[in-house]
């Protein structure tokens, strides 16, 4: 497999993951317990952090060291400092709803509560998506073995929280709405999101190739802010916050394994 072939496929297949979660709305009867929410969110907490370090951030280290040299460390540590501050504006300048913790945030809107939710999940796909074009970006720019397989890697892991991941939207979701086909679209709509950005960071990464390493790092930070902010909180629920640890330890597992098979 070549790095425009696992360009491409890294791209439908974090599309895919999304629309499949999604789907489950129409078996999934009722609320997600607080312990199966656990280790959904739990899951999707270790894949994005072990994704962010093996997966970007020692890319950026590598790739830093090779086009700065003496100077590698500016661009990783700037760069991944710049991906929290770009999360941190986005949640600031953009109304949005967590359901985890039942309440708004971001400047007061009218706009419908089922809405502000989308667009609370949309801000946590960004960087996701932006994470694997970045890594293809790398592929393509490199076309090494160990970049596709890195891409490889990133892209299923990333593929992996996003199935659970799915099902956390389009249910809870439906709870708003009352409408599984509605709650099921914007759960697809959702993960429409990360491929577009993933052809952005592709983009960018194709036209700006000495800013490689800042991207890389970016996306790690945005990724890692992202975890450490929303979902690793709203994985330690009620009396059940054991598995949420638990299961981020699988997910980071899973991550780390992918990584060092392929």
């Amino acid at each position: 497999m070549n790095s425009i072939q696992v360009t491409i496929l890294a791209c439908v297949i974090i599309f895919l993951s999304t629309v499949l979660g999604s789907s489950l709305v129409y078996i999934v009867r009722g609320k997600l317990s607080a312990k199966v929410s656990n280790v959904v969110l739990g899951v999707a907490s270790g894949i994005m952090v072990s994704a962010g370090i093996f997966g970007l951030l020692i890319p950026a280290m590598e790739e830093a060291e090779i086009i700065y040299g003496n100077l590698s460390i500016i661009p990783v540590i700037v760069g991944f400092i710049l991906g929290g501050i770009f999360l941190n504006i986005l949640d600031k300048v953009v109304p949005h709803f967590h359901n985890e913790r039942n309440e708004d945030e971001g400047p007061k809107s009218n706009l419908a509560k089922q809405l502000k939710f989308f667009l609370a999940v949309m801000i946590h796909n960004i960087p996701e998506g932006l994470a694997v074009g970045f890594a293809c970006g790398l592929a393509l720019q490199a076309n090494t073995p160990e970049s596709i397989a890195s891409v490889l890697a990133l892209a299923i892991g990333i593929s992996i929280q996003n199935f659970p991941e799915g099902m956390a939207i389009s249910v809870p979701m439906y709870e708003q709405t009352g409408n599984k086909s509605k709650s099921f679209l914007y759960g697809v709509l959702s993960g429409v999101v990360e491929p577009l950005f993933a052809i952005v960071g592709i983009f960018l990464a194709s036209l700006f190739e000495p800013l490689l390493p800042w991207l890389l790092a970016f996306s790690a930070g945005a990724m890692i802010y992202v975890t450490i902010e929303e979902l690793l909180p709203a994985a330690r629920k009620e009396n059940h916050e054991h598995y949420g640890l638990w299961a981020f330890m699988i997910g980071f597992v899973i991550m780390l394994s992918l990584e060092l098979l392929l």
